[in-house]
């Protein structure tokens, strides 16, 4: 599974999928700073990414278009630093692996984690 990881997140987060053993890049070397979250959708769809954000508008997106893909991971919490997030996030990836590559999206909160099968 590749990730890319939208502009609200930080860079920093490529180095951690990486330490994880997962291939990933941030949007912001592979498109405009300001692209429409539409367009990362588009891009990961047809680059086959799973969107890493902290973006509630992705899953919006994903229940307005009835899409199967790409897959979405979003986080809500305030704290979205790797020190805070990098446990739960990577448990998560690793419990919903299979949910991941056919279509899901994944909401993780500092409690508690909610996977829902695409389409919405």
């Amino acid at each position: 599974m590749k990730f890319v990881i939208d502009m609200n997140l930080s860079p920093i987060w490529v180095d951690v999928f990486l330490k994880n053993g997962w291939e990933a890049i941030h949007w912001s070397t592979v498109g405009a700073n300001n692209a429409p979250d539409y367009e990362i959708m588009g891009w990961a769809k047809e680059n086959e990414y799973i969107v890493f954000t902290h973006d509630l508008d992705f899953g919006a997106i994903l229940a307005t278009t009835q899409t199967k893909a790409p897959s979405v991971i979003q986080i809500r919490t305030q704290d979205v630093t790797p020190n805070a997030l990098e446990n739960i996030l990577f448990t998560a990836i690793e419990q919903h692996q299979n949910l991941l590559e056919t279509g899901a999206l994944i909401t993780i909160d500092k409690h508690k984690l909610r996977a829902r099968i695409l389409p919405l």
